[in-house]
């Protein structure tokens, strides 16, 4: 069952957002319930953070760098 929902946002971004659809072939609707969906499927911050740690566990810089070298920009 679809239900609607009311939004607020500016005349300008809708515009443009609505123009983007149309130049994908698609509606502005479409593309919300597409992202409403990816939102709700998409993993808290955490998780993702633990995964992309996760991922990198193999590297090894060989030595511990001092505080200075770690905040040298």
């Amino acid at each position: 069952m679809l239900r609607n929902i009311t939004l607020s946002a500016d005349d300008r971004l809708i515009q443009a957002a609505r123009e983007k659809a149309q130049g994908q072939q698609s509606t502005l609707n479409e593309e919300f319930r597409r992202w409403l969906q990816s939102y709700v499927a998409e993993p808290d911050a955490a998780s993702r953070v633990d995964a992309l740690l996760a991922s990198l566990s193999h590297v090894n810089a060989g030595r511990k760098f001092s505080r200075d070298e770690m905040n040298a920009r």
